[in-house]
C-alpha cells in the first residue's frame, strides 16, 4: 500500500497580531507543499523519516492509541502530537512514513523559509492520517498545531493550508471564508534570508495591554476584507493595503515588536514613494514580505531593487489547492 497526503504553505497578506484580538486575517496558499507518504514497513515496528531535517529515523509502536518511542522521537514531535491528536485505526502491519518539507528550505544554503512549512506539514499529516481511519484532518491539525506551540497563534496558517487559495479567516471557530484575489493585482513575496522568533513576538504581545494602534489594526484589518468583498478592483485593495501597512507601522512602534525590521522598513519607504505596497508578512521582524502592484513591469523593477538589498525574490503562485490526499490504497 501506498498513501500520500500534500498541504501548501503559506503566507499573511492582512491581519497579523489583529486576528488575535478577533479581526479578520486575509491568508494566501502558495505553491510549496509539505508531503507525506506512508508505505508497508517489513520490520517490527513503525517507522518515520524526514529528509533534510533528521538524519536519524524514528521508531516507534502504538499502545492504547498514542505513539510511544523505541529510539528517535527528539526530532518528531510534531508528529507524534498530530499523531496522538488523531488516533488511526491500528495498522495491520508495520509502516513506513516519509515527512517531506524541503520546498520550504532555500536550496542554495539550507535555511528554512517563513512560508508555514509546520502547518503545512500538520495539515498534511493530518490528512494522512485521517485516511487511515484517524479523526478529521481539520479539527485534528487544529489542536495539533496549537498544542505544539504551547497554545501560541490564531490557526490561520493551518486554516490556509487545510483550505488553500485565499481566504478570509476569523479566530473564532477557526472559520474561514474563500476569497477571489483581485484581476490584475499583482504580487512578489520576498525573502529576507533572516528567521524570525514567531513565539517570542507573540507571547510580548500577549503581555500587553490595548492601545490606540492595536484598536486601529483591527478596524483596518476589518476594511481590508471589506474591499475584497465590496470591489474586489486591484486598486482599491492596493489603497487599502497601503492604510494596512501604515498602520501595522504604527502599531509596531507602539508594541516594540520589530515587525519592520531585517529590511522590510526600507523596502516599505521605496515602495510607497512608487505607489506600490509592501508589507512583511506574519511576525516580521525577519523572513518575507509581499510587494503589490497593478503592473508587473513595477513588480519585477521592485524586485530587481529589492534584491540589491539583499532580499530574494521567492517564484511563487497562488495554489488553490488546500490539504488533499493523492493516492488511495495500492498496492
Amino acid at each position: 500500500m501506498r498513501i500520500a497526503a500534500s498541504a501548501p504553505g503559506k503566507f499573511v497578506l492582512s491581519g497579523e497580531y489583529a486576528v488575535l484580538d478577533g479581526a479578520p486575517a486575509v491568508c494566501v496558499a502558495v505553491d510549496r507543499r509539505a508531503v507525506v507518504t506512508i508505505e508497508g514497513h517489513g520490520g517490527d515496528h513503525h517507522v518515520v523519516t524526514a529528509p533534510g531535517f533528521s538524519t536519524m529515523p524514528g521508531r516507534f509502536t502504538v499502545e492504547s492509541g498514542e505513539l510511544c518511542w523505541l529510539a528517535g522521537g527528539q526530532d518528531f514531535g510534531l508528529f507524534e502530537t498530530v499523531w496522538n491528536a488523531s488516533r488511526p485505526a491500528p495498522a495491520e502491519s508495520p509502516l513506513a512514513f516519509s515527512l517531506d518539507t524541503a520546498l520550504f528550505r532555500d536550496a542554495g544554503s539550507g535555511r528554512k523559509i517563513g512560508l508555514g512549512s509546520s502547518a503545512a506539514l500538520t495539515a498534511a499529516v493530518a490528512t494522512a492520517l485521517h485516511s487511515l481511519g484517524g479523526a478529521g484532518a481539520a479539527p485534528v491539525a487544529h489542536a495539533a498545531h496549537r498544542q505544539f506551540q504551547d497554545g501560541s497563534g490564531s490557526g490561520v496558517d493551518i486554516a490556509c493550508s487545510i483550505a488553500g487559495g485565499v481566504i478570509e479567516y476569523r479566530m473564532a471557530d477557526h472559520h474561514a471564508t474563500p476569497m477571489k484575489w483581485p484581476d490584475g493585482l499583482y504580487f512578489s513575496v520576498l525573502w529576507s534570508g533572516v528567521a524570525t522568533g514567531t513565539r517570542g513576538k507573540l507571547a510580548r504581545f500577549g503581555e500587553q495591554p490595548a492601545s490606540p494602534s492595536r484598536h486601529e489594526l483591527s478596524k483596518v484589518s476589518q476594511a481590508v476584507v471589506d474591499v475584497f468583498a465590496s470591489s474586489g478592483e486591484a486598486p482599491a485593495v492596493i489603497a487599502e493595503l497601503g492604510r494596512y501597512t501604515r498602520a501595522l507601522q504604527r502599531f509596531d512602534e507602539a508594541h516594540g515588536l520589530g515587525i519592520f525590521a531585517a529590511g522590510h522598513a526600507a523596502l516599505t519607504e521605496q515602495a510607497a514613494s512608487e505607489g506600490l505596497v509592501y508589507k512583511p508578512c506574519g511576525a516580521g521582524g525577519g523572513d518575507i514580505g509581499v510587494v503589490l502592484a497593478t503592473s508587473r513591469a513595477s513588480l519585477a523593477s521592485f524586485g530587481k531593487s529589492a534584491a540589491r538589498s539583499g532580499f530574494t525574490r521567492l517564484e511563487l503562485s497562488i495554489d488553490p489547492r488546500g490539504a488533499m490526499l493523492h493516492d488511495e490504497d495500492e498496492p
